[in-house]
């Protein structure tokens, strides 16, 4: 197992944490020389608490800054359980952390497909690194229990939850 499974790992344990919650199962890690320096899990996804605000990415960013004000975060690693958002992936680009490293495709709402072209020279000149697809069937298979449970009414009825529950 090489270290992006490793640490992929990391963030699927943060994403069934949300799960066990009954929150939107995502994690996320930030990773600086080979060493976790900030976690963070989807909050706020249930029926009595929600809002768009507590993604994973932005916990572990919050967490990092709380934590680690001396850290280059160029050096930072993300380890996102599914792909980020746009907020999300401004975020982490506004971050300056250089590799963004996903599990499961947002295909609903992920955002690192963009194009940077007609952006503005801070987003277009952004230095990052994107790998998807690591460890892909095992966030997959959080984000089935998810949907397939009818407690969980975040996002229920959408296409990302019909595109998951469609998937091998």
């Amino acid at each position: 197992m090489g270290n992006h499974e490793q640490y992929m790992k990391e963030a699927l344990n943060e994403a069934r944490k949300a799960l066990a919650e009954n929150e939107f199962p995502v994690g996320c890690i930030l990773v600086n020389d080979s060493q976790i320096v900030a976690r963070g899990r989807r909050m706020n996804t249930t029926v009595y608490s929600r809002n768009e605000l507590d993604h994973a990415e932005i916990m572990a960013l919050r967490q990092l800054f709380a934590t680690q004000k001396d850290i280059d975060p160029t050096r930072l690693t993300a380890y996102c359980t599914m792909e980020p958002c746009l907020m999300c992936y401004a975020a982490l680009l506004l971050s300056k952390v250089s590799t963004i490293i996903y599990a499961y495709e947002d295909a609903m709402g992920g955002g690192t497909g963009l194009s940077f072209t007609g952006l503005t020279p801070l987003y277009r000149e952004a230095n990052v690194k994107i790998i998807p697809y690591i460890l892909r069937e095992e966030s997959l298979e959080l984000f089935k229990l998810f949907f397939e449970n009818p407690a969980n009414s975040y996002w229920q009825g959408s296409f990302l939850a019909e595109y998951t529950l469609s998937q091998k």
